[in-house]
């Protein structure tokens, strides 16, 4: 359904350092990382797509996140949204909703909230039961 998404960012190196070992966390492989224009993108282990690309804006003006937008990135499993969302906040990210059950939107959603250093809504989540 998904070819690719990109965040934009402010500071390459910063977003850079952010996002690498999250995507690895959640088994995903860089792609390519390009510090002169600047971007990098990830994708799935097993495939070529969808990409998750960070970089600054075409247009040349600054980075800001939209206010309703959020990329959501599905975990394997709830201990790696705890992970993720620990790892997240350890590189400069803030918490929007810690982990736990979201009832509301099925039985299973284990989900977190958080913002990239940009402000980026992300939020790491797992639909399966545990265990």
């Amino acid at each position: 359904m998904l070819s690719h998404i990109c965040l934009g960012i402010g500071d390459f190196e910063r977003a850079f350092s952010f996002y690498d070992p999250l995507m690895a966390l959640l088994g995903h492989r860089l792609r390519f990382k390009d510090a002169g224009k600047p971007w990098a993108a990830w994708q799935p282990a097993g495939d070529d797509r969808p990409l998750l690309l960070i970089g600054a804006p075409f247009d040349g003006g600054p980075a800001a996140p939209g206010n309703g937008g959020m990329v959501a990135l599905l975990a394997p499993d709830r201990a790696t949204v705890d992970a993720g969302h620990a790892l997240a906040l350890r590189q400069g990210g803030t918490c929007e909703g810690p982990p736990g059950l979201r009832p509301q939107y099925h039985p299973h959603f284990y989900g977190a909230y958080l913002r990239d250093p940009d402000g980026n809504k992300l939020c790491l989540c797992c639909h399966r039961p545990e265990g």
